[in-house]
Protein backbone atom coordinates (compact mmCIF):
# COMPACT_ATOMS: atom_id res chain seq x y z
CA UNK A 1 0.00 0.00 0.00
CA UNK A 2 2.94 2.62 0.95
CA UNK A 3 4.22 2.00 -2.47
CA UNK A 4 1.08 2.58 -4.51
CA UNK A 5 0.83 5.71 -2.36
CA UNK A 6 3.60 7.21 -3.23
CA UNK A 7 3.39 6.12 -7.01
CA UNK A 8 -0.39 8.05 -6.69
CA UNK A 9 1.28 10.79 -4.77
CA UNK A 10 3.47 10.98 -7.66
CA UNK A 11 1.51 10.79 -10.15
CA UNK A 12 -0.76 13.75 -8.69
CA UNK A 13 1.84 16.04 -8.04
CA UNK A 14 3.49 16.18 -11.15
CA UNK A 15 2.06 18.00 -14.36
CA UNK A 16 5.21 18.32 -16.17
CA UNK A 17 5.31 14.86 -17.80
CA UNK A 18 2.89 15.92 -20.65
CA UNK A 19 5.66 16.95 -22.66
CA UNK A 20 7.48 13.64 -22.42
CA UNK A 21 8.13 11.72 -24.66
CA UNK A 22 6.91 7.30 -23.31
CA UNK A 23 10.63 6.14 -23.37
CA UNK A 24 11.12 9.63 -20.95
CA UNK A 25 8.22 8.88 -18.63
CA UNK A 26 9.26 5.26 -18.33
CA UNK A 27 13.06 6.12 -17.38
CA UNK A 28 11.87 8.41 -14.79
CA UNK A 29 10.20 6.42 -12.74
CA UNK A 30 12.12 2.57 -14.04
CA UNK A 31 15.23 1.40 -13.40
CA UNK A 32 15.05 -1.52 -16.06
CA UNK A 33 15.52 -4.21 -13.36
CA UNK A 34 13.35 -6.03 -15.08
CA UNK A 35 13.87 -6.59 -19.09
CA UNK A 36 11.71 -5.22 -20.92
CA UNK A 37 9.44 -7.21 -23.77
CA UNK A 38 7.63 -4.99 -26.78
CA UNK A 39 3.94 -5.33 -27.22
CA UNK A 40 5.07 -7.10 -30.39
CA UNK A 41 6.99 -9.40 -28.72
CA UNK A 42 4.40 -10.51 -26.44
CA UNK A 43 1.68 -10.76 -29.15
CA UNK A 44 4.26 -13.38 -31.19
CA UNK A 45 4.95 -15.19 -27.90
CA UNK A 46 0.81 -15.47 -27.17
CA UNK A 47 0.60 -16.93 -30.84
CA UNK A 48 3.74 -19.31 -30.26
CA UNK A 49 4.38 -20.68 -26.91
CA UNK A 50 2.76 -21.07 -23.56
CA UNK A 51 3.45 -17.80 -21.31
CA UNK A 52 1.59 -16.32 -18.21
CA UNK A 53 0.52 -12.69 -18.44
CA UNK A 54 -0.04 -11.02 -15.26
CA UNK A 55 -1.94 -8.30 -14.53
CA UNK A 56 -0.49 -5.77 -12.16
CA UNK A 57 -3.08 -3.04 -11.88
CA UNK A 58 -5.73 -2.93 -9.35
CA UNK A 59 -9.27 -4.80 -9.74
CA UNK A 60 -11.49 -1.77 -10.62
CA UNK A 61 -8.41 -1.46 -13.48
CA UNK A 62 -8.83 -5.03 -14.81
CA UNK A 63 -12.68 -5.21 -14.99
CA UNK A 64 -12.54 -2.68 -17.83
CA UNK A 65 -10.39 -4.41 -19.58
CA UNK A 66 -7.73 -7.05 -20.02
CA UNK A 67 -4.91 -8.56 -22.13
CA UNK A 68 -5.95 -11.92 -23.56
CA UNK A 69 -5.52 -14.63 -20.91
CA UNK A 70 -4.02 -12.25 -18.25
CA UNK A 71 -4.11 -13.01 -14.92
CA UNK A 72 -5.25 -10.71 -12.26
CA UNK A 73 -2.04 -10.45 -9.26
CA UNK A 74 -2.94 -6.49 -8.45
CA UNK A 75 -0.23 -4.80 -7.34
CA UNK A 76 -1.87 -3.19 -3.33
CA UNK A 77 -2.49 -6.82 -2.27
CA UNK A 78 0.12 -8.67 -4.27
CA UNK A 79 0.42 -12.25 -3.30
CA UNK A 80 4.04 -13.76 -3.91
CA UNK A 81 2.49 -16.97 -2.18
CA UNK A 82 -0.56 -16.91 -4.21
CA UNK A 83 1.30 -16.50 -7.63
CA UNK A 84 4.06 -19.42 -6.28
CA UNK A 85 1.20 -21.76 -5.54
CA UNK A 86 -0.10 -21.32 -9.09
CA UNK A 87 3.03 -21.37 -11.06
CA UNK A 88 5.15 -23.88 -9.77
CA UNK A 89 7.52 -23.52 -12.46
CA UNK A 90 10.09 -20.98 -11.35
CA UNK A 91 11.28 -21.13 -14.99
CA UNK A 92 7.91 -20.36 -16.81
CA UNK A 93 8.37 -17.19 -19.32
CA UNK A 94 6.04 -14.53 -17.22
CA UNK A 95 5.06 -11.30 -18.74
CA UNK A 96 4.18 -8.67 -16.21
CA UNK A 97 1.68 -5.42 -17.42
CA UNK A 98 0.29 -2.60 -16.00
CA UNK A 99 -0.95 0.23 -17.13
CA UNK A 100 2.29 1.63 -18.71
CA UNK A 101 5.00 -0.53 -17.43
CA UNK A 102 5.96 1.14 -13.69
CA UNK A 103 3.91 -1.06 -11.28
CA UNK A 104 4.62 -4.08 -12.96
CA UNK A 105 8.54 -3.60 -12.65
CA UNK A 106 7.94 -3.85 -8.78
CA UNK A 107 6.19 -6.96 -9.14
CA UNK A 108 8.76 -8.13 -11.70
CA UNK A 109 10.97 -7.33 -8.90
CA UNK A 110 9.22 -9.62 -6.28
CA UNK A 111 9.20 -12.30 -8.94
CA UNK A 112 12.52 -12.16 -9.34
CA UNK A 113 13.35 -12.12 -5.57
CA UNK A 114 11.27 -15.39 -5.17
CA UNK A 115 13.06 -17.21 -7.67
CA UNK A 116 11.46 -16.90 -11.04
CA UNK A 117 13.76 -16.42 -13.39
CA UNK A 118 11.76 -15.83 -16.75
CA UNK A 119 10.30 -12.38 -16.25
CA UNK A 120 9.26 -9.87 -18.60
CA UNK A 121 8.17 -6.21 -18.48
CA UNK A 122 5.68 -5.10 -21.10
CA UNK A 123 6.70 -2.22 -22.40
CA UNK A 124 4.42 0.31 -22.32
CA UNK A 125 1.55 -1.44 -20.60
CA UNK A 126 -1.64 -2.13 -21.79
CA UNK A 127 -1.96 1.69 -22.92
CA UNK A 128 1.09 1.03 -26.04
CA UNK A 129 -0.74 -2.59 -26.37
CA UNK A 130 -3.85 -0.84 -27.16
CA UNK A 131 -1.91 1.94 -28.80
CA UNK A 132 -0.54 -0.69 -31.44
CA UNK A 133 -4.17 -1.93 -32.05
CA UNK A 134 -4.08 -5.02 -30.41
CA UNK A 135 -7.03 -6.32 -28.79
CA UNK A 136 -8.42 -6.05 -24.98
CA UNK A 137 -10.77 -7.87 -23.48
CA UNK A 138 -13.90 -6.85 -21.34
CA UNK A 139 -14.77 -9.84 -18.02
CA UNK A 140 -17.27 -11.15 -20.63
CA UNK A 141 -13.86 -12.20 -22.56
CA UNK A 142 -15.27 -9.45 -25.71
CA UNK A 143 -13.17 -7.28 -27.54
CA UNK A 144 -13.57 -3.44 -26.03
CA UNK A 145 -11.99 -0.50 -26.51
CA UNK A 146 -12.07 0.74 -23.18
CA UNK A 147 -9.25 1.12 -20.73
CA UNK A 148 -8.84 2.21 -17.71
CA UNK A 149 -6.71 4.86 -17.40
CA UNK A 150 -6.02 5.59 -14.13
CA UNK A 151 -6.74 9.40 -14.10
CA UNK A 152 -7.39 12.16 -16.07
CA UNK A 153 -3.85 13.00 -16.76
CA UNK A 154 -2.91 9.63 -17.53
CA UNK A 155 -5.15 9.33 -20.01
CA UNK A 156 -2.86 11.53 -22.91
CA UNK A 157 -0.62 8.50 -23.05
CA UNK A 158 -3.63 6.28 -24.53
CA UNK A 159 -3.56 7.35 -28.11
CA UNK A 160 -6.14 4.18 -29.65
CA UNK A 161 -9.47 3.07 -27.34
CA UNK A 162 -11.80 5.11 -24.94
CA UNK A 163 -10.33 6.17 -22.05
CA UNK A 164 -12.14 4.76 -18.38
CA UNK A 165 -10.69 6.51 -15.02
CA UNK A 166 -13.22 5.88 -12.46
CA UNK A 167 -12.20 4.91 -8.96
Amino acid sequence: MKNFLYILALLLSFHGFSQKSLDELIAQYNTRSVPYISVEGLRALQLNSDIVVLDTREHLEYNVSKIKDAKFVGFNNFSITKVSEEIKDKNTPIVVYCSLGIRSEEIGEKLAKAGFTNIKNLYGGIFEWKNKGYPTLNPQEKETDSIHTFSKAWSKWLKKGIPVYKW
